[in-house]
């Protein structure tokens, strides 16, 4: 019987090689070659998974001059797993081990296949309430504050939205929380502070994840601004150690203050972005607490699409 090709031999030892240790777009780039798929055929095979990804992209993860980021690239990733017959999670767990920051800063706190689970959770609680993609709101302005209790929880969080309609009769928004790990949703609280009022809410306990829907008392026009400000009782996990904000898209100015309960003090903040979940941490800056009023704060005038955050140390 003939001995396989030697090149075959060598396609295998990269590929197993690159799935131990990574990096993504490598172990990506050497099944690709291990199957001998041309990238149309990989596009073909994602397509008949009922995932649209193009072959300009799947160039890009291969290269690693991109990396999946969006839900639906999430979902390919899952499929080429199976399309090029690799184990389970082999591929999510390299785009989860995506380094460190500049100041040596963990590229997540919560892992990435969590945000992965909370992505999908996400787009499932939006069904139910009937919310599309697409609001129909512009943010002009977010200013979100956070209330770290004594226990080092996260106790409270209010927001304040400043908006504009870019289309006739949007009269709601849906609020997303996404608790720290061990959260239960169903013991938080939805508070409609101003111009709204609580409607239905959702959520899904594995994940820590509520959506509610705050209702406006009239019917937006486009072009018409909107202000409205509601808040969110958690408290229900342990300490937490940072808060994260991520945006699909640039929009307006973006304000995150963090205030702290005297009993329990952290011993530094910072500051970081990423461009996306799988993405190494940067911009990362030390903040100062301020004496009276145990706060940090970060101001961005105008965000881009990615993530914000600030994070804390207690020892």
């Amino acid at each position: 019987m003939p001995h396989a090709p030697q090149h075959a031999d060598v396609a295998t030892a990269e590929l197993d090689s690159a799935l131990r240790g990574g990096p993504f777009h490598a172990a990506l780039r050497a099944a690709i070659a291990a199957r001998g798929l041309p990238l149309q055929r990989v596009q073909h095979h994602l397509s008949r998974h009922g995932v649209k990804v193009g072959v300009t992209s799947l160039s890009y993860w291969q290269q690693g001059a991109r990396r999946p980021q969006r839900p639906e690239s999430l979902r390919a990733v899952r499929a080429l797993e199976e399309i090029l017959e690799l184990p389970e999670e082999s591929l999510i767990r390299l785009l989860s081990e995506s380094g460190e920051g500049p100041s040596g800063v963990r590229s997540a706190a919560r892992s990435y296949r969590s945000l992965v689970e909370a992505s999908g959770v996400l787009d499932q609680l939006l069904a139910e309430l009937g919310c599309p993609p697409d609001g129909g709101l512009h943010t002009l302005g977010h200013h979100e504050r956070l209330r770290i209790g004594a226990r080092g929880e996260l106790a409270e969080r209010e927001s304040h939205h400043i908006v504009r309609a870019h289309r006739d009769g949007i009269d709601r928004f849906v609020a997303v929380h996404h608790g720290d790990r061990g959260a239960t949703p169903e013991r938080m609280r939805v508070h409609a502070l101003e111009n709204c009022r609580t409607g239905r809410v959702r959520w899904h306990g594995d994940t820590g994840v509520l959506a509610a829907e705050l209702l406006f008392d009239t019917r937006l026009r486009a072009g018409d601004t909107f202000l409205f400000r509601y808040g969110v009782e958690d408290g229900t996990a342990g300490v937490s150690r940072e808060y994260v904000r991520g945006f699909d898209a640039p929009g307006g100015q973006y304000a995150l203050q963090v205030c702290f309960d005297a009993a329990a003090l952290p011993v530094r903040c910072h500051r970081f972005a990423q461009h996306s979940a799988a993405a190494p941490r940067n911009g990362c800056q030390d903040l100062a607490l301020s004496g009276r009023h145990r706060s940090v704060h970060l101001v961005e005038p105008r965000v881009r699409a990615g993530f914000l955050g600030i994070g804390w140390d207690w020892e």
